[in-house]
Parts: structure tokens; C-alpha cells; sequence
């Protein structure tokens, strides 16, 4: 919401500096993003008078302009068709910026001739796209003095952001309310006298909505306003509609614009002589029906949508934005001028649904003012009577207003409750009469009975009511308070989940990761890349068009975040991110995740050996890694040579405990799952299942393992077992054999070596070389006891798998 300091002083009677009142508008909640001071940048420009314009010698369209700024008369040299003798304008000495552009103005010729500075039109000062003609001052600016004040372009320019709860205060009459409810000056609205009518409007205002449904437009308020001249809107109202951000457009658009932003009250002028028929209703769309709006776009609407509708078909879109076939043009001479009241919640629905945003959707779904849409309508026909001429009729008006609700009870006593401030009555019920809730004390003034205004919509109960006083008073204004002593305080509490969080992403960053946080959602297609896209996770408001499901999966928002690192010149990095995954939308299908990718090489650059690229068995390690950290029994775990289809086949697995517990998932990312995120080269990636893993028990576990001070004994075998015999299995098999073989030792840290496959070895086989550590418990072994205890190992092995003993 932006608007100027001299606009709100027109509605606020006040001597504070500026300073004061943007530090006041926070304080009551309404955020100040931002001040812009448009005179400084406007401060190099004066006003000028052309005392000569003639020819330029060799360019026909060009003109040599001399020039009084103030300080002698300077050549110019200026293509517009406008400059002539006699006229003023804005002159720019050498040296400026010029805003429009950035352009630094320097000494040099143009075709022979040199000019000393410049005649700007409005493009070249920021003020529009408008480039055809230099800009014209009145003939009684002031010769050499700045040329900012002359149009009023020294005002600063106030922005706010407001919460969606303050509808009210997307208008400056609203702010000015505030800002007077807590001090600041004087509320002082412009009084809006009602327009005298000739006669019955031409076009007859109507409702056509189901008794359940009247909801969706209780009031509609027109006129017809005939003999009007849409000419351009004079230099005060362009000016305020460019310090708000809009464009003017034409005299009548630029009323209906002046008074969204003075009043949070949106409006629509329809050419009167391009509708059809003598009635313009407010009723839901048909099936079938379609709409060319004014943002140049047809739209499709179904029987959700309210629309005005003319005796052809919908004219407008109710509350969103008006039809094309029905604007006001330059020769627009009768209008039909529109004031209605819209169901907030069916607007916001429907303006998703086409995806139209507008100032005045923007409005009615936070709530308009539900007694203003009368008011409203005479403030713009006197504007447009004042401006573009005409002659008005009677209103013409279906419906009413709905009422402002149930009373609520205030006891000032509650400020202390609530909000721990000590306040007088009096003060309490002062501050809700300047925001217009009329209380009305009990007679020993200990609460009041307060009506909500017709302009709020976010008061609900008393302490809603507790809520206003205080921030009008000041939160600042609240003491600050010690707890008693002794007090005890909670110490903060993480369950269990919470904690194993934690832990994945102490012991992913301890493996050289980087943390992201990325959002829950992400596109349609990247969600169906990666095993999701069903309607059920389709969100109804999703923030943007990018951000429409919930994601199935960690791997396409780490992959699209890696993409970004790359494009910015990083070549080796590693990404990772906690978070929920989702399946569905029962509680049940979200699931606890870690997820991460490593892209690049997996080493630094090194005169010692070159670094290789990341591959799958960095994406296991990583997972595997993660499931100890956690305390799960990741020496338990089968590799399985199974993954979906955003890994890379043969070059991606499973971690499994058990059939059906797919633990994690691991590999390379899919060449085509990578290149739809512009991501060339090795990617490696994992997800590990937080939910997944057994909890790590509460109670202390006694230690137990190898007593390693004694010496262990490593010995090497090779194995040759069926081809499609799993590595893993033979691993698992050997970390399985302590206690099952003669002895007291403890066998451990089993590896693999050596996958051979060749020469010596069938076709159908391959031989597994594995190194194993035996860990005398009590004494040192001799030679007798470890060979007996590797004749047993090779014995369970060979009997196990069907294998034998490579010679």
C-alpha cells in the first residue's frame, strides 16, 4: 500500500514530522517497507523557458531549442514536436542522472551541433513510458527553480505492508484513522454529500442468486452517469496514482483508482452505450461462459463465479477485473458506475482459479467495508462530475448491507489481564470510540457493550477489543516484569523424533555436507519425475505457480539447489536436508527424511593423484553412515540392486532390514532426472528413512566387543560363489560368525577387496576376496587355534553359499 504525505495530511489534521509518523505506523502494527524521498532524486532538474526554437541545419525532425534555466541561455538540442518558443519545460543541466533511464548527461554534438543539456519528457524523468513529447509546466512556474514542487513530486512516498487482517488499511483513510485513534492529529475525512439525481438510472442494478447463496453479492449499487467527456485525468491525480505504482489510464479508470486507494473501496465504470440491455445483474456464472477481461486474456468460468452480467453475458468478473468488450474508451460519453459488496472467501477462490491478480481482488478478499459501497459511489460520481462533466441519475440499488454483528463485551479490567498494562477506563474506551467501535460504558464504567465498525472484519471477542487498546497505546508502554523468585523454569523438551533429527544432521555435516532448507512443495512435473503428482497432494493456494504439490521425495529440491550452486561456479560440493516426505494426505503418509546429493569430484585437487568423480558407492557410504549415526543396525543391512526410476540402473540400490523395510535408497541420479534441473556431470545421491530405523533404546547398553588390547589377527579369503551371489550377504555372513566358530574371540571388521571376475574363475562365478580381524578375548592365539578358526569359517562360508576356497 504506498501513497504520499500530503495525501494522508488531507485526511489527517497533524504537525508531526514524518519521522514521527512512520515510527508510529509500526508500532501499530502497520510495517513501513520503505520511505522514498522523490525530490532528491529529482533535484538536478529546474524549470526552463524556451525563449527560441529553430531548425536544426542538417536534421530535419530535430530543432535547436535556446533555453533560460535560470542561470543564462544555453543551446539545446531536442527531437520533440512539442518544443516551441515560449513554453516551459524541465530542463537537465550536464552531469545529471537522469532517473528514467540511468543515462549521465555529457557535453557532445549532435549532428554539428552542441547541445548543454536537455529538454525531458516524462520516460527520462521516471515518471511514465510516455517518450513522444517533452513535459509542459504551467505557464506560471517559477523560471530556475526546481521543478519537483511545481507538480507536486516532492512529496515523499510512504509504503506499507499490510497484514491480511487490515483490510481497512489498504486505503489512506483507514491509515489516517489510526494514526489520529493514537494521537497523531485529527481525523478529518472529506465529507461525501450525496449527488442529486435527474432521474431513474437507464440501467437498473439486480441480483440473481439463490436463497443459500446471497452470500455471494448482498448489495450492488449503481448509476448511470450520462454527457461525460473521458478525457485524461488532470496532473494531481496522475501524479498520486504514479507515487501509488499504477499507471493512469483515462479520467474515469483513474477515479475508480483514486477512490480503491482512498477508501479500500473498489470500483468499475462500464460504457453504458456497450452494454446490452436496460439491466446489469450480479449472478453466478453459467457453464460455458467466457470472459475477455481487461488483462487481455479470455477466461473459462463455471458456475462457482459471480459475475455482473449484462443482457450478451458477463460484462465483468465480480470484485477481480472487468471485461474488455464493456471498458471505457476516450469516446466513452455514457457510464454505468458499479459499487458492489463480494463474498471474500468466493473472490480469493476464484481469482486462484484464473490466476488474475488485481488491486481490487486484493481488497475484497481481506474484507471491504460493508456499509461503504453507497459512499463509495458518491465520492467517484462527484469526482467524475467535477472532472469529466455529465449529468447524473438517481442511484439505483439491490440488496442491502448486511449488518456489523453481535455486540462485544470490553471490561478495561482485561487490559491489565491480558496485556499487563494498568490503563484508565476512560483512556481504554476513548481509544475504541478513534477506531470507531461506539462503545457504550455501564454506569459504573467497568465494561461497555462495542460494535465492530462495518470497516473491520478481524474482531471477534473481547480480546480482540484488548488487543486494539494496546497497540494503540504503545506495547511499548507495557512495564517490564521479573518472574518471582525462586521460579522454576521448564527445561525444553525433545522427543524422541526430534532428537534422531538432530543427530542426522550433526553427522551429515560432519561428513562435509551442506545443510539446506528447502521448501515442502515444488512443481507438478518435478513432483511426477520423482514418484509423486497425485491430485490428493496437489495443493489448493499454492504460493506460486512453481509450488504446486508436496514433495514425494528430498532429492528433486536438493537437485534443483545444486543446479543453482553449479551455475554460480561451484564444482564440487555436497548438499543434504532433514525433512518430511509425503505419500499421501493421512497423517500415517508423511515420513521423516534425510536425504542429500554430492556433485563434482570427491576429493580436492591434488599433485599426489587426481580427484575421481563422486559414484554411487560415496552416495552408500553416506547413508550408511547416517544409519550408525543414528544407532540402526547398519551392519545388518541388505544391499539390494533396486531403486526407482530417478537412479541411474546398475549404479543405484536399496538398504533393506528385513523384506519389506526399505531403510534407504542410494545410487547415481538418472542422466534425464539430472539434466531436467540443467545439471551435467556425476551426481550421487540418497535418502535415508528416518522413521525407518529402529529406535535407539533408552536404557545404557553394557559395552561389549573385541578387547583390543590384545593383538587381533586379520586373515584374507577368496571366495568363488554364484555371479549373482550379493557381496553384502557374504559380508553379513562373516560379522555373523562370532561365538559360532571354535574359540573366545570376536570376529569383526569384514571388507571387501577384491570382486573378480576372468581368467581361472567360470563364467557363471566370481571370486570375493574379504579381509577378517579375529579378537582373541583372554589370550594371544596360536598358530593351531587360528587355523582351526579359518578352517571353520571357510566351512559355514562354502556351506552357506554353495561356494568354495579360490586355489
Amino acid at each position: 500500500m504506498k501513497f504520499t504525505l500530503g495525501w494522508l495530511r488531507e485526511y489527517l489534521d497533524t504537525d508531526a514530522t514524518l519521522d514521527r509518523i512512520v515510527d508510529r505506523l509500526t508500532a501499530l502494527g502497520l510495517e513501513v517497507e520503505s520511505v522514498v524521498d522523490r525530490g532528491a532524486a529529482l533535484a538536478p532538474f529546474t524549470v526552463a523557458r524556451v525563449t527560441e526554437a529553430r531548425p536544426h541545419p542538417d536534421a530535419d525532425r530535430l530543432r535547436v531549442c535556446r533555453v533560460d534555466a535560470g542561470k543564462g541561455e544555453v543551446d539545446v538540442v531536442c527531437g520533440a514536436p512539442n518544443a516551441r518558443a515560449g513554453m516551459k519545460g524541465v530542463f537537465a543541466p550536464l552531469g545529471a542522472r537522469l532517473p528514467g533511464t540511468g543515462t549521465v548527461l555529457e557535453k557532445r554534438a549532435i549532428r554539428g551541433v552542441t547541445g548543454l543539456g536537455m529538454l525531458c519528457s516524462e520516460r527520462e524523468l521516471g515518471l511514465s513510458d510516455d517518450h513522444a513529447a517533452i513535459v509542459e509546466l504551467p505557464d506560471d512556474a517559477p523560471v530556475g527553480a526546481p521543478f519537483a514542487p511545481v507538480l507536486g513530486l516532492d512529496d515523499p512516498v510512504i509504503d506499507l505492508a499490510i497484514t491480511p487482517d487490515r483490510g481497512d488499511c489498504l486505503g489512506v483513510l483507514g491509515v489516517a484513522r489510526d494514526l489520529a485513534a493514537a494521537g497523531l492529529g485529527r481525523f478529518a475525512p472529506p465529507p461525501v454529500a450525496p449527488v442529486a439525481g435527474s432521474g431513474p438510472s437507464r440501467i437498473e442494478a439486480a441480483l440473481d442468486f439463490p436463497a443459500d447463496a446471497a452470500g455471494a453479492c448482498p448489495l450492488f449499487v449503481g448509476r448511470t452517469i450520462s454527457g461525460v467527456r473521458n478525457r485524461p485525468s488532470p496532473a494531481w491525480l496522475q501524479n498520486r496514482l504514479r507515487a501509488a505504482g499504477l499507471r493512469p489510464v483515462s479520467a474515469l479508470v483513474d477515479i475508480t483508482n483514486l477512490v480503491t486507494l482512498e477508501r479500500a473501496r473498489p470500483l468499475h465504470v462500464f460504457d453504458a452505450d456497450r452494454l446490452s440491455g436496460n439491466r446489469l445483474c450480479a449472478r453466478f456464472a453459467r457453464a460455458g461462459e467466457t470472459l475477455e477481461a481487461l488483462d487481455g486474456r479470455a477466461h473459462v468460468l463455471d458456475p462457482d463465479m459471480t459475475v455482473i452480467a449484462d443482457g450478451r453475458g458477463p460484462a465483468a468478473l465480480a470484485g477481480i477485473v472487468g471485461g474488455a468488450a464493456t471498458a471505457c474508451t476516450p469516446d466513452t460519453v455514457n457510464v454505468f458506475l458499479e459499487s458492489a459488496l463480494f463474498d471474500p472467501v468466493r473472490t480469493a477462490a476464484t481469482g486462484r482459479k484464473l490466476r488474475i491478480e488485481s488491486d481490487a481482488r486484493h481488497r475484497f478478499e481481506r474484507g471491504v467495508d460493508r456499509a461503504g459501497a453507497a459512499e463509495g459511489a458518491e465520492r467517484a460520481t462527484r469526482l467524475i462530475l467535477d472532472l469529466c462533466g455529465g449529468e447524473a441519475s438517481d442511484p439505483t440499488v439491490a440488496g442491502a448491507a448486511p449488518g456489523n454483528g453481535r455486540p462485544v463485551r470490553f471490561r478495561p479490567s482485561q487490559v491489565r489481564a491480558l496485556g499487563g498494562l494498568d490503563m484508565p477506563p476512560d483512556r481504554a474506551f476513548a481509544i475504541l470510540e478513534a477506531l470507531g467501535f461506539a462503545p457504550e460504558p455501564s454506569p459504573d464504567r467497568a465494561h461497555a457493550l462495542c460494535r465492530a465498525p462495518s470497516w473491520r472484519h478481524d474482531i471477534d471477542g473481547e480480546a480482540d477489543l484488548v488487543e486494539e487498546v494496546l497497540r494503540v497505546e504503545g506495547y511499548d508502554a507495557i512495564p517490564a516484569v521479573s518472574p518471582p523468585r525462586p521460579c522454576a523454569v521448564a527445561r525444553p523438551g525433545l522427543d524422541p523424533a526430534q532428537r534422531r533429527e538432530r543427530r542426522a544432521r550433526r553427522a551429515l555435516a560432519a561428513r562435509g555436507l551442506d545443510e539446506c532448507v528447502t521448501w515442502s512443495f515444488l512443481s507438478a512435473d518435478a513432483a511426477r519425475r520423482f514418484g509423486g503428482g497425485a491430485p490428493a497432494l496437489r495443493l489448493v493456494n499454492p504460493i506460486g505457480e512453481a509450488l504446486t504439490d508436496m514433495r514425494p521425495s528430498l532429492l528433486p529440491n536438493l537437485a534443483a539447489a545444486a543446479a543453482r550452486n553449479r551455475a554460480r561456479g561451484r564444482a564440487d560440493f555436497g548438499l543434504f536436508e532433514v525433512g518430511p516426505v509425503y505419500a499421501g494426505r493421512a497423517p500415517e503418509d508423511q515420513t521423516a527424511a534425510a536425504g542429500g546429493v554430492r556433485c563434482g569430484a570427491a576429493g580436492p585437487r591434488h599433485w599426489l593423484a587426481r580427484p575421481r568423480p563422486v559414484d554411487a558407492f560415496d552416495a552408500k557410504a553416506d547413508a550408511l553412515a547416517l544409519v550408525a549415526a543414528l544407532g540402526g543396525p547398519a551392519e545388518s543391512l541388505q544391499t539390494a540392486a533396486e531403486a526407482p526410476a530417478w537412479y541411474h540402473p546398475g549404479q543405484s540400490g536399496a538398504l533393506r532390514l528385513g523384506p519389506r523395510n526399505t531403510v534407504a535408497r542410494f545410487g547415481m541420479l538418472h542422466p534425464r532426472a539430472a539434466a531436467s534441473f540443467d545439471l551435467d556431470g556425476p551426481v550421487a545421491a540418497f535418502e535415508v528413512f528416518l522413521d525407518r530405523i529402529p529406535m535407539r533404546s533408552g536404557k545404557p547398553r553394557k559395552a561389549s566387543g573385541p578387547d583390543f588390547g590384545l593383538q587381533p589377527v586379520r586373515r584374507d579369503f577368496a571366495f568363488v560363489v554364484d555371479a549373482a551371489f550379493p557381496a553384502g550377504d557374504l559380508l553379513r555372513l562373516l560379522r555373523g560368525l562370532s561365538g559360532k566358530v571354535p574359540g573366545k574371540h570376536v570376529l569383526s571388521d569384514a571388507m571387501l577387496f577384491d570382486d573378480y571376475r576372468g581368467e581361472g574363475v567360470a563364467a557363471s562365478q566370481k571370486s570375493l576376496a574379504v579381509s577378517l580381524a579375529i579378537h582373541p578375548r583372554d589370550r594371544t592365539m596360536t598358530d593351531d587355534e587360528i587355523r582351526a578358526v579359518a578352517d571353520a569359517i571357510v566351512a559355514r562360508v562354502c556351506a552357506t553359499t554353495g561356494g568354495r576356497l579360490r586355489a
